[in-house]
């Protein structure tokens, strides 16, 4: 009887046992779908973000730490600018020097002018001169050939003509040159006004670079991860900060070629996250990729070919995304449900229950 009764026990505890996995098989396995619905399994992702510096420097502040909500425009980072700050000192500094070298060169410019105007007075002067010679050396000449005049006299008047000859070809050498200092003049405004346009383009770089220091979010999201310290230094392009943007969240799953090849653009997505299997989320089908992900070893056959596997991407409304902001966290595991006929009725567990 003792054996009897274990026997018994036994049989009792294995029909509970089967009764109770019967009962969790019922509840766990997925339901019929209408023709014209698919579903798979898939995982809320949204747009990573990478918050790095533009130059190399090291990290002065982090205002913001993991799962800090962030604005766009929102001061996240500050990278330290000592070194900037000299170099724009500097600049500024040769900016001043450039700016007094065209005060300088302007005010050669009109010296030189002025030279050339005293050099042109000389040259109608020597030209005067000149004329005065010319005039007495013919006289003197005619005066001779009638043996009114000297000998001597006709050589000191041929002498002070061509000297006075000679006066105009200087002083017209010295107007040339005076024309070429003011050349070199002109030449050193413009150099000077270049060098003013450098040392403006300079301040204006190094500017841009401090400007860039100061690290800011680009869209509305959530930090996901802090990769650096302040103290730390980093390179160019080194990361400080990870944040998604919870304004382009999707979900991300797979179905088999049958369902992917009737999937039109825009095709209306129920997703039910297992965080909250009550609440059905509405999106739209933004994506189908047109090379299967993962296939299996061969695909000479057409049952294999069945097995290929395309991504799809499902996107949430901005507007439900932004309304419920606070609530939105990427990686959550869920299904999702989507029409392949756009006359296919919706079961009715897809159709209530929407996020309030």
């Amino acid at each position: 009887m003792t054996e009897r009764r274990i026997w018994l026990l036994r049989f009792a505890i294995a029909a509970v046992i089967v009764g109770a996995g019967y009962v969790v098989w019922q509840n766990l396995k997925p339901q019929n779908l209408p023709d014209g619905i698919a579903s798979a399994n898939g995982r809320i992702e949204g747009t990573a973000i990478d918050i790095a510096t533009k130059n190399p420097g090291r990290v002065e502040e982090i205002h913001v730490d993991e799962g800090d909500f962030v604005t766009a425009g929102q001061v996240l980072v500050r990278m330290n600018t000592d070194v900037l700050n000299a170099q724009r000192r500097e600049a500024a500094a040769q900016l001043k020097q450039a700016t007094i070298a065209i005060d300088t060169a302007n005010a050669q410019v009109v010296q030189r002018k002025a030279e050339r105007e005293a050099a042109q007075a000389v040259v109608a002067q020597r030209r005067a001169e000149l004329d005065a010679a010319e005039k007495r050396f013919k006289r003197t000449d005619e005066l001779t050939r009638r043996g009114a005049a000297s000998t001597e006299t006709l050589d000191n008047d041929i002498a002070r003509f061509e000297g006075a000859k000679a006066a105009v070809a200087a002083a017209q050498a010295q107007v040339a040159a005076t024309e070429s200092a003011i050349g070199a003049a002109n030449s050193q405004v413009v150099n000077a006004m270049a060098a003013v346009e450098a040392a403006n383009a300079t301040i204006d770089r190094i500017q841009a670079d401090i400007d860039d220091s100061t690290l800011t979010a680009p869209r509305d999201g959530r930090v996901q991860f802090r990769i650096a310290n302040p103290g730390e230094v980093l390179g160019a392009g080194g990361k400080v900060l990870n944040i998604v943007d919870l304004s382009d969240v999707y979900m991300t799953f797979f179905l088999p070629t049958a369902a992917a090849g009737r999937i039109a653009g825009g095709a209306e997505v129920r997703i039910v996250l297992d965080a909250a299997p009550d609440y059905v989320i509405p999106a739209q089908a933004t994506f189908v990729a047109d090379v299967a992900q993962f296939t299996p070893k061969t695909v000479e056959t057409a049952d294999e070919r069945a097995k290929l596997m395309f991504r799809v991407k499902a996107r949430i409304d901005p507007a439900l995304l932004n309304k419920y902001i606070r609530y939105v966290k990427t990686g959550l595991p869920g299904m999702a449900y989507i029409r392949l006929n756009p006359d296919a009725p919706w079961p009715e567990r897809l159709q209530g229950k929407a996020l309030p």
